[in-house]
């Protein structure tokens, strides 16, 4: 089959891999129908030394089951199923406690002989625990939005939720990326009343805005933090979600959150700095986040889009061929696409 590799920073080929097949009872065979390139797959795309063992890149896809092992009991070949950004058994201590992400079977896609998302086919390791069948067929107008069900949908959620957003607070979303829009869209599902996004790309911006931010803040840094203040009453809002990843980004959100609130950190963090000083203590800031795990809220999530209550899959600004991915790369890391939905 074809599928993508890294091998380099700047460096991403399509090229021929061995087909997936079953290895173990619990495996299944899912072929691709729609995947994507995530922000956080530009990070190591500008920054990974060059490699002779490539990986397989992706970790975003949806698509049909076409072969399952003899342990699998939950999908038959021929169901519309979604993975979530990481595999698990979904039977495991951490699994049972919602948090996937820390599965003791489970581990990332593209590493340790299991097939990137971002090909024709993947092999999935505890087929029962990841996939969740989609009651659509592989021909649904749907798919681009339940598509975000494995990773930007669920990463947006994961911060309103972990920052503790109830009906009528005041939130401010910091980066209007892909998640950040996401997590305007998860703010209002829980009741939000005035979302304030940050971030300075107009078409990305205007789509918060149809997403359900009630406000857009362009400026960065002291003049953004002072124009949040200014639209909160001079107090800063309860709840902030920081979906960059950035040392500024995390310090723009303490600026941001008043005394008392709660910053939820989702994007993948790029330094291990953490601006968290003595003046952030004493207002009893509570700093909170980490990695979504996306399978415990794919279900939750769902029927907002199948009834059309959402539609996260308006990120999707570019739609490439998986020859052409390269290009979608490209067109990311250039700021010339927001997310870029890959057809193999």
């Amino acid at each position: 089959m074809r599928a993508t590799l890294l091998y380099g920073a700047d460096d991403v080929r399509v090229e021929d891999v061995a087909d997936p097949g079953i290895r173990n009872p619990s495996d299944a065979v899912v072929r691709i129908v729609l995947s994507c390139i995530c922000g956080s797959d530009l990070w190591p795309y500008k920054s990974l030394p060059p490699t002779d063992h490539p990986r397989q890149m992706g970790h975003e896809f949806l698509g049909v089951v076409e072969d399952t092992g003899a342990g699998v009991r939950g999908i038959r070949p021929g169901d519309v199923v979604v993975a979530p950004f990481v595999y698990a058994d979904n039977t495991c201590e951490y699994c049972r406690e919602g948090l996937q992400t820390s599965c003791v079977h489970g581990g990332r896609w593209g590493l340790d002989g299991v097939d990137g998302g971002q090909g024709q086919a993947v092999r999935v390791p505890h087929a029962d625990g990841t996939l969740v069948r989609l009651p659509v067929g592989e021909d649904s107008e749907l798919l681009p939005d339940l598509l975000t069900l494995s990773d930007i949908l669920c990463t947006g959620y994961h911060a309103a939720r972990t920052a503790g957003v109830r009906r009528g607070d005041s939130v401010t979303v910091v980066g209007d990326g892909a998640v950040g829009l996401a997590a305007v869209i998860s703010a209002k599902l829980l009741g939000a009343e005035q979302i304030i996004l940050m971030g300075r790309h107009r078409v990305r911006t205007d789509l918060g805005r149809a997403f359900g931010a009630t406000d857009v803040v362009a400026d960065r840094g002291e003049e953004g933090i002072a124009r949040v203040r200014e639209l909160t009453g001079g107090q800063g809002t309860r709840r902030v979600l920081e979906c960059v990843g950035l040392t500024d980004a995390l310090v723009q959100s303490f600026g941001a959150v008043r005394a008392g609130g709660t910053i939820s950190r989702v994007g993948a963090p790029q330094s291990a700095d953490v601006p968290f000083g003595f003046a952030d203590f004493l207002r009893n800031i509570t700093l909170t986040g980490g990695v979504a795990p996306a399978r415990a809220y794919i279900e939750e999530l769902m029927p907002y889009i199948l009834d059309g209550s959402i539609t996260p899959g308006r990120v999707f600004d570019r739609t490439m061929g998986l020859e052409d991915i390269a290009d979608g790369y490209r067109a990311m890391n250039d700021r010339q696409a927001l997310k870029v939905l890959i057809r193999p």
